[in-house]
């Protein structure tokens, strides 16, 4: 197969306000009670201010917009199963606060027919449209038996 399910250009987006709850869950499962995520004392003396959200979470949100890419594709009715190799050159530029609306944008910018991949440019950012974390992500696209 040379042709791939999804093109340069094609895009999914995920909003959401980063609620405390997200964050204290997000700090139960993985284990990262760090003051910066949990304790409002302690970063109310940080040049931050405030707490600020986990960048693995805003990584589960990337996430998520890959998964939407996913589903676009499977309604069309696919031969493959596409799978997640990884995120490169993940970055968290600005701090994300509990109570900030993040937007992320997953776009296809690279397609590899001999390796049958993709490569995605991710982009968050905040209500403000000020770019907070940004990634690439590369897809698999595996043929069915």
């Amino acid at each position: 197969m040379s042709e791939f399910h999804v093109q340069i250009g094609d895009q999914a987006t995920f909003s959401k306000t980063v609620g405390e709850t997200d964050v204290y869950l997000f700090a139960g499962i993985t284990g990262d009670f760090s003051g910066n995520h949990v304790n409002e004392e302690y970063m109310k003396r940080s040049a931050y201010g405030r707490r600020i959200a986990h960048g693995a979470l805003l990584v589960g949100f990337m996430s998520t917009t890959s998964s939407l890419m996913i589903a676009q594709v499977e309604r069309k009715g696919i031969d493959e199963t596409p799978v997640s190799l990884g995120y490169d050159r993940v970055r968290f530029i600005k701090p994300v606060f509990i109570g900030d609306t993040v937007t992320v944008t997953y776009t296809i910018a690279e397609l590899d027919p001999d390796k049958r991949r993709s490569r995605a440019k991710v982009e968050v950012v905040n209500q403000d449209g000020v770019t907070v974390a940004a990634a690439e992500h590369i897809m698999a696209w595996v043929k069915n038996p």
